[in-house]
């Protein structure tokens, strides 16, 4: 038995009267994909909701350290300085100083608590946040006067041996950047590589999308006798069956878990690949069924997944989304199972094409069959995942 470099996951999920995923006007996102335009569901929205899922396999609850996105990340060191002793006035140059010495992008010429706010949301670890917390409490400490204290923690930062200890703080840098991956233009921190790929889901047939007018009752005026409404708008719903598409690195993932090099990952002890097993057990429970949406409140877009299919195998990964290139008809009866078969001669015909060894198992709510898959419920089909992970056992 060897260890598989890649997993790959496919599903399909069905949404109906949705607003999903919007685009700057507000309206539903679509994809012109084959002989038709399809709606869709964008990357950044799913791993979004799988990132903050609150469930039983919620990605917290493993107990990695997290991270924190935002563009208020200066503003937070700030504040916890001063909650650690530091003035008021200290822990300002003490941020500021972090930010033009190149921590994040660049301050220009903004001065006070709107030098604190980056250009763009950037994602940094509490363990990175902690360690430059106590680098800069410590320097407070040493420099009284707020000049000097900035000049202090610039030199901190381009430190050679400190660079290298920030550099090496990305194990720190929170689950999220070890799975998704982590783009900094910053002069101290580092990238990092995704371990998880994400494709933008999108229906199997022609976009289904329906204006939906609605007003707003004013009760007061009701209960008053007269007529009209609060408010008069409108707005799109979609309707659909999506194919959504995952890709797990193993020899990434298992190097941004365990600061191994993924050239390595397959000589680790089966310990030191517990975790990224553990990740992977709870990433195919989130794929399945967490769904993502907005206007949750009038839609109630809650979703498991109709078919999840999980391969594992050396070779380059390969969608199945050109099963799809034609779209199904709308009117096709049994469009879920159609869906499926559509996947089945798809894997049969690559299958042939290629002969590509990949071990496969998958989830099914509707009688189906699968080229060399064995069908199993959805907690087998994770444990199945985890343990290709870990014991090699694919």
């Amino acid at each position: 038995m060897t260890l598989p470099r890649f997993l790959q996951i496919h599903t399909l999920h069905n949404y109906p009267a949705a607003l999903l995923n919007r685009d700057d006007a507000g309206l539903a996102k679509r994809l012109p994909y084959g002989d038709r335009v399809r709606t869709r569901i964008s990357s950044q929205c799913l791993k979004r909701h799988w990132r903050t899922a609150d469930d039983a396999f919620a990605l917290k609850r493993l107990e990695v350290p997290m991270a924190v996105r935002s563009r208020e990340t200066l503003r937070l060191i700030r504040d916890q300085l001063v909650a650690a002793g530091v003035t008021e006035a200290q822990a300002q140059q003490a941020a500021e100083g972090l930010r033009a010495a190149g921590l994040l992008d660049k301050g220009k010429d903004r001065k006070g608590d709107d030098a604190l706010e980056t250009g763009q949301a950037v994602l940094l670890g509490y363990a990175e946040i902690n360690y430059l917390v106590q680098h800069c409490k410590t320097l407070a400490a040493e420099h009284s006067d707020e000049k000097a204290l900035k000049a202090a923690i610039d030199g901190f930062l381009k430190d050679k041996k400190e660079k290298k200890n920030i550099e090496a703080l990305r194990l720190g840098s929170g689950l999220e950047s070890a799975l998704f991956g982590r783009m900094v233009t910053s002069d101290v921190l580092a990238s990092r590589d995704a371990a998880v790929y994400v494709a933008h889901s999108f229906t199997v047939h022609e976009a289904q999308v329906e204006n939906d007018y609605f007003t707003v009752v004013d009760d007061l005026l009701r209960e008053a006798g007269e007529t009209g409404s609060a408010g008069i708008f409108d707005t799109e719903l979609a309707s659909g069956l999506y194919y959504g598409y995952v890709v797990v690195d193993v020899p990434q993932l298992v190097a941004n878990l365990e600061g191994v090099n993924a050239g390595d990952w397959a000589r680790v002890a089966p310990e030191q690949r517990a975790l990224a097993g553990r990740v992977v057990q709870h990433l195919l429970h989130l794929v399945a069924t967490v769904s993502p949406g907005a206007k949750r409140g009038s839609t109630a877009p809650f979703e498991w997944a109709k078919f999840m299919l999980v391969e594992a195998g050396d070779w380059q990964p390969r969608s199945l989304a050109g099963a799809f290139q034609n779209a199904l008809p709308q009117n096709q009866p049994a469009l879920r199972k159609a869906a499926v078969e559509r996947i089945a001669d798809e894997i049969a015909q690559l299958d042939a094409a290629y002969e590509a060894p990949l071990a496969r198992r998958y989830l099914a709510v509707d009688a189906a069959q699968v080229p060399g898959a064995q069908r199993l419920a959805l907690g087998a089909l994770a444990n199945w995942a985890q343990n290709a992970v870990t014991r090699a056992e694919a």
